[in-house]
């Protein structure tokens, strides 16, 4: 199907930036809906933010829609996350995950994404 590899994470200042790229296996990347999600030890894993197989519709969780940015390059199978005003609450494992439905709305759901990539350590300090 499609292997998912994220990249990207790492320690960074609070106010800082990061950006995480995933980069997608196979021929069929732009049939699929694409998302981000988190989890930080102890919490449910998170919906962080999501695009549309165009990447002209985004979507994002209340507590990033003004600071992350999600865009998806279909030429290079690719969707990246860029992270702005990164707080200490930020820190988390970070997925990227697909949605193979090859037609469907944009989900915010973790139980609607078929494939996940083994994650980046995403860690802010203060």
């Amino acid at each position: 199907q499609v292997h998912l590899v994220e990249s990207g994470g790492g320690l960074v200042q609070a106010g800082g930036s990061l950006r995480l790229s995933c980069a997608a296996s196979g021929r069929t990347f732009s049939s699929y809906n694409m998302g981000w999600f988190r989890q930080a030890p102890g919490k449910e894993r998170e919906f962080v933010a999501a695009c549309s197989r165009s990447g002209r519709y985004t979507y994002y969780g209340d507590s990033v829609k003004v600071r992350f940015t999600i865009s998806r390059d279909n030429a290079k199978n690719t969707v990246a996350l860029q992270m702005n005003s990164l707080k200490p609450e930020d820190t988390a494992v970070y997925y990227c995950a697909a949605d193979l439905a090859y037609i469907g709305p944009v989900s915010r759901l973790v139980s609607d994404y078929d494939t996940w990539g083994q994650g980046t350590q995403v860690t802010v300090s203060s």
